[in-house]
């Protein structure tokens, strides 16, 4: 009796002399027929996952399947002989159309503060017909502005409540022409959470939300109801983009115990769960606004870089916009997300003196370019920063310090503050100014 080992399976049987030769001529048979044409001649080839090439971001990728190499068939250069007859296993190839990018232009900029100044100078504005006019105080950059697919203001202030009276710091409620002049300057939307956020209660929030609506201008960061304060998508240029607001505090005014959802407060962990839920409804691009950091501090805080790394660890995220210094901070590229921690304010009357610094005076606006690959990868370009100052005594007219610099009929002395003012800006963001490149 001959003991004979199968190659195949490893077990040993008992069986006659001629009955092993033959099985043994079974089995050679079998293994060479096995090497031969089939797709399943070895485990990796039977489980290997579809390969995907992408040539180029936003081309098509070709897709196979089935594929074996040359040391699993036994044959050099990858060739296989076909059994005569035997169906053909080459699995077909697909073309996958992960069709064009898509992108727009986002321009975000610094705080718009209305304090009892400017008040004053929109009611000369409406030539003592009664109510405000604050739109030419941002005709000088309302173009820019409106070149951007997406454009996104911060107003810090809530609008004072029908009936009630203005009121300015350190509880404020302005006039509600700001809208119209917020949407004048073309503005799609703004973050509203703020530590000023409560200061004309949840009827202030109520009637900022309603008025800035009616004007075609919408927000996040305030809400009437517990369903307006989550994500919510909207499109641009066929891009689903949500927009996050958040403040790190309300000067101690509680938010109501039985209305937690009246604004959201800056936590990474709210921030990450947010950002999360706008993925989960499609968002593409999720841009998050900011209140935060130190007063006439223009470097970021040990807080802001804590919560900038933390919230952009995550990949959730693609891009940070920070307001509450009313100077300009840097803008930082943490994580491969890009952070502007402060832009400054845009339009206030912080006064020049020891307790506001002439720093105070200035604000930036800054343009990226948001790209959403075919295969849904977010790139947002080099920031593009255009800085503005505030011309008070022409009324509280918004610059464009390049725009204005370029224009020979500059009189001396507006000449010298937008050349004094673009240097304080280069000091903290020169990499970026003016950079179109």
């Amino acid at each position: 009796m001959g003991q004979v080992h199968s190659p195949l399976t490893g077990d040993a049987r008992d069986d006659g002399g001629m009955s092993s030769r033959f099985a043994v001529s079974l089995l050679l048979a079998a293994m060479i027929a096995g090497a031969c044409g089939s797709s399943e001649t070895s485990d990796e080839a039977a489980t290997s996952s579809p390969t995907t090439v992408v040539d180029e971001p936003g081309d098509d990728a070709t897709t196979t399947s089935g594929e074996t190499n040359a040391e699993t068939n036994g044959a050099a250069g990858g060739e296989t002989d076909q059994v005569p007859g035997a169906p053909d296993t080459t699995a077909p190839t697909t073309t996958v159309d992960l069709g064009p990018p898509r992108s727009f232009r986002l321009l975000a900029s610094g705080e718009i503060l209305p304090h009892s100044p400017l008040w004053r100078g929109a009611a000369a504005n409406a030539g003592g017909a009664g109510g405000y006019d604050f739109t030419p105080m941002f005709a000088d950059v309302a173009e820019r502005i409106r070149s951007a697919d997406l454009a996104i203001c911060h107003l810090e202030t809530p609008i004072a409540p029908a009936g009630e009276d203005l009121s300015t710091d350190p509880l404020y409620g302005v006039p509600a022409e700001i809208a119209d002049a917020i949407a004048f300057a073309g503005f799609d939307r703004c973050s509203t959470a703020s530590n000023h956020v409560l200061d004309r209660y949840p009827r202030g929030i109520d009637r900022t939300v309603d008025v800035l609506e009616a004007a075609g201008v919408a927000q996040s960061g305030m809400a009437r109801s517990p369903e307006e304060i989550e994500p919510r998508p909207f499109i641009v240029n066929d891009v689903s983009v949500v927009h996050l607001s958040y403040t790190y505090g309300t000067n101690g005014i509680p938010i109501p115990a039985d209305q937690p959802w009246r604004t959201r407060l800056l936590s990474a962990e709210q921030v990450i769960a947010d950002a999360q839920v706008a993925r989960d409804l499609g968002a593409e691009v999720v841009v998050v606004s900011l209140h935060w950091g130190t007063e006439k501090q223009s470097e970021p805080n040990d807080e802001q870089l804590l919560v900038a790394d933390q919230i952009t660890a995550t990949g959730l995220v693609d891009l940070v916009v920070g307001h509450h210094a009313h100077v300009i901070q840097p803008i930082a590229l943490v994580n491969g997300v890009w952070v502007a921690y402060g832009l400054g304010d845009l339009l206030s009357n912080h006064p020049v003196a020891d307790h506001w610094p002439a720093a105070s005076q200035d604000g930036a606006m800054v343009e990226f370019e948001v790209t959403v690959l075919g295969d849904g990868t977010v790139r947002v370009g080099r920031p593009i920063v255009i800085p503005t100052w505030k011309d008070k005594g022409s009324g509280w007219i918004v610059r464009d310090v390049l725009a204005d610099l370029g224009r020979p009929d500059l009189p001396d002395w507006r000449r010298a503050e937008l050349e004094i003012s673009l240097a304080r800006v280069d000091e903290v963001l020169g990499l970026f100014v003016g950079d179109e490149s």
